[in-house]
């Protein structure tokens, strides 16, 4: 619920701000040390609080964490749809970003599993392990977000300015703007696909842990190496991203990264349920495993990259028909989807396994102690089931029409109006 204020209110906040700083700055300077401090703080409650008090100190932390992860977040999402206008060139740069991004996410992975929560240290269960990995975070976070802006800060006299608009509550602001977005078409075919698909994600995120447990019957370390087989694809998708792109089109890698992660999800479920899969515990099962969960990470970085290109074209759209740059709104709108579908993607997949009656307690250890009808129910529902409905999201990105011709229609007739209104400025 706060994201789902907090998100679109960083979009809108960020697009309307006039200052020596630009838009998107302001936020992504200010976001730093809220940030480090919020989430040292998550991971460091003082001894003594009792269940309740507990409870309070993780919703307040959590909370400030999130909101000083989209006051960064948001504004930086912006920044990177404004830095080119040229068709290509934003595939660049997003497939830089979604390259840094999965290497910091397994940087956590190596910082976190590999040392402070090592078996050597105690493992995940040592209290005293906490703040210190938090601390370390804490001091990532800040000197890259700060790296980040300063980085970029060259870049603010080529920015757009906010429109001139009213003064208005920003609460009212975020929803006038949230509206003026949806009259887009392309951002509600785009948006509505995405959409399911982040819904889908969710549901397997939630199902992820008893497929790999009881269904494939994997070890600790075997459910780590396809996590870190999923990182890889997606660090090594991002360097086919841009050339594939420009013999194809965006909307070709959408398409192609949904499809690819749908497949992968269906082949080895469908396999295993027809009886044409490698056993389970044989190296065969688990090198099998890998590859699909590599190749899957692998295409649909491809989806990543060019949905983050089309976002910012979608924003030029914007601007020709509304007169009003609003990148912030739209990532902001993005944003709180992915949180909250993924969140209740969740939902659904517990709702899956009260329908397919997944035996209650922590007596349930095994594969053995699960009846086998029950697993064969959670194979068709985490495969076949949840991945059928992206042919609905694929039918929404077939509705897409800003091609790359279009854009630079769009270009060519925003310039001229520019131009326009530099003469009207001067004169």
């Amino acid at each position: 619920m706060f994201d789902a204020v907090t998100d679109p209110l960083a979009g809108s906040l960020s697009d309307n701000t006039k200052s020596r700083l630009g838009r998107r700055h302001p936020f992504m300077y200010a976001s730093a040390l809220p940030l480090a401090l919020a989430f040292i703080g998550l991971f460091s409650p003082p001894a003594g609080l009792g269940e309740w008090g507990l409870f309070a100190w993780l919703t307040v932390f959590a909370i400030l964490t999130r909101g000083a992860m989209t006051l960064y977040h948001v504004p930086h999402l912006a920044l990177g749809a404004e830095l080119t206008e040229h068709f290509d060139e934003r595939t660049r740069i997003v497939a830089y970003r979604q390259f840094f991004g999965t290497l910091g996410s397994a940087g956590v992975y190596a910082i976190g599993l590999g040392y402070f929560f090592a078996d050597d240290r105690g493992g995940r269960l040592v209290i005293d392990n906490y703040t210190p990995f938090a601390l370390t975070m804490g001091v990532l976070m800040l000197v890259t977000i700060w790296y980040s802006a300063f980085g970029t800060q060259k870049e603010i006299p080529y920015l757009s300015e906010p429109p001139a608009k009213p003064k208005r509550n920003p609460i009212i602001q975020v929803f006038l703007d949230l509206r003026e977005g949806f009259t887009n078409r392309s951002f509600r075919w785009l948006f509505s696909g995405v959409l399911i698909v982040f819904i889908m994600a969710g549901v397997n995120g939630a199902l992820d842990l008893y497929m790999f447990q009881y269904f494939w019957e994997l070890t600790s370390d075997e459910m780590f190496a396809l996590l870190m087989a999923s990182i890889g694809g997606l660090i090594l998708g991002v360097f086919i991203t841009t050339p594939l792109l420009r013999r194809t089109s965006k909307i070709f890698g959408v398409i192609l990264g949904t499809a690819a992660w749908a497949v992968c999800q269906v082949i080895p479920v469908v396999l295993r349920l027809n009886e044409t899969f490698p056993e389970n515990g044989t190296d065969a099962l688990f090198y099998t495993l890998l590859g699909f969960r590599f190749f899957q990470g692998l295409i649909l970085q491809q989806a990543f990259i060019a949905f983050g290109s089309m976002m910012a074209d979608i924003a030029d759209e914007h601007e020709l028909q509304s007169n009003a740059r609003q990148e912030g709104i739209f990532f902001g709108a993005i944003a709180f989807s992915s949180k909250a579908t993924a969140g209740f993607g969740n939902f659904i997949g517990g709702i899956g396994l009260d329908i397919i009656s997944w035996p209650r307690g922590t007596d349930i250890q095994t594969a053995a102690d699960v009846p086998p009808e029950t697993l064969f129910n959670l194979g068709l529902l985490y495969g076949p089931i949840v991945a059928g409905f992206s042919v609905i999201a694929l039918w929404c990105y077939t509705r897409y029409d800003l091609t790359k011709e279009r854009h630079a229609e769009v270009l060519e007739k925003l310039n001229v109006r520019r131009r326009a209104a530099d003469g009207a400025s001067s004169g």
